[in-house]
């Protein structure tokens, strides 16, 4: 196996298939990349048996044909120290992988090509068609809401609900939910949910363009594939059954709140300085006109501000996570929001005043 190719070439799509590989690992392959050489192609996979990223890039000249598997930080940390237009020769010699540039030359362990695992398919069941732009943006919408370690597994991920032509992304930790929606072409005529693990998300995500090249997401079983121009992207689902999210969305709020977003942020974050660092709770006295926003801390500091909003109806007091208020608003597009509240024990519904399906939940805090 020998190949040449450009540093430009390379350092991309082995950036990011080596994302996909976990540092530390039990199985020593699973730290490595799988190199295939053949013609003018080199293709790479890095996996972590739940998710999987093929990367190819076209070479200028035939390649010797062969395949092997390779250390992926250290391949990758070499092939960054290199000069940005070096061209870079690697070649397999016994069980070292020879890697040369210049005057500079190293040699890396190898481990067979015959070892590495792949993501096992299951039969396909439906697809669906999006532009690359869509499906970012519904990720970035609800993408911050997912849950990280929690033992609830559903919750570490995202949900993908297919119904009626439209696919609606949900992610929520327990705390507050985030749900946005967008129109999109399917074969599937029942509805669908299936549950996407948070890792995936974020290396799916890494690969996606604002644009609107399309995206055709393939769902099997017990996978999701997408071909994302030179890379295919392949991820385990999760089994597991998310909670009724339409449950959790208050629908008989009758206090609505109107503010500047990027006035409330501000304040926020300026009240949030001197509030509890582990449990950081603000609480919001609502009267006509006004919302006053108040936090202290162990310490007895205190912090409170003002600010005019457009609300009539009875005073409320309510405490809220801030960094969940903050998350909200910074993801949010319109220039005014919109907060629906009941009571001081209920959650909270966010949603952009001129924005169509993306909706915030925000359960309240005892202060």
């Amino acid at each position: 196996m020998k190949f040449v190719i450009s540093r430009e070439a390379l350092i991309k799509p082995l950036q990011l298939v080596a994302g996909v590989v976990e540092r530390r690992q039990t199985l020593p392959v699973l730290s490595n990349i799988l190199l295939v050489a053949e013609d003018h192609k080199l293709s790479m996979t890095g996996t972590d048996l739940e998710v999987e990223l093929v990367g190819c890039v076209t070479l200028d000249e035939p390649a010797v044909p062969g395949s092997v598997t390779v250390p992926a930080r250290k391949l990758m940390d070499i092939c960054k120290s290199l000069p940005d237009d070096s061209q870079i020769e690697m070649a397999l010699t016994g069980q070292k992988m020879v890697i040369k540039s210049g005057r500079s030359r190293f040699s890396l362990s190898t481990l067979p090509a015959a070892e590495f695992p792949n993501v096992e398919d299951s039969p396909q069941t439906f697809d669906l068609t999006l532009s690359q732009g869509q499906l970012r943006y519904l990720i970035e919408q609800t993408g911050f809401s997912m849950a990280q370690q929690d033992v609830r597994y559903y919750l570490n991920g995202m949900l993908l609900e297919i119904a009626d032509g439209s696919l609606r992304t949900v992610a929520t930790d327990g705390h507050r939910l985030a749900t946005s929606v967008a129109n999109v072409e399917t074969d599937q005529q029942s509805a669908q949910q299936i549950i996407v693990p948070r890792k995936g998300i974020l290396e799916l995500a890494r690969l996606l363009q604002h644009g609107d090249e399309p995206l055709k997401l393939v769902v099997g079983a017990n996978h999701i594939r997408a071909h994302v121009g030179e890379f295919i992207f392949t991820s385990k689902l999760v089994d597991g059954k998310f909670p009724d999210y339409q449950r959790v969305i208050p629908r008989n709020g009758d206090k609505f709140v109107l503010g500047d977003r990027q006035a409330l942020r501000k304040v926020f974050s300026r009240i949030a300085i001197l509030s509890n660092e582990k449990y950081r709770g603000v609480r919001l006295t609502l009267t006509s006109g006004f919302l006053q926003v108040m936090a202290n801390n162990p310490e007895q500091e205190e912090a409170e501000e003002t600010i005019a909003i457009d609300y009539e109806g009875d005073s409320l007091e309510i405490g809220f996570n801030v960094n969940y208020l903050l998350d909200a608003l910074s993801i949010l597009n319109s220039d005014i929001v919109r907060f629906t509240l009941s009571d001081s024990n209920s959650s909270a519904l966010i949603e952009g005043l001129d924005e169509q399906g993306n909706l915030y939940v925000v359960m309240p805090m005892r202060m």
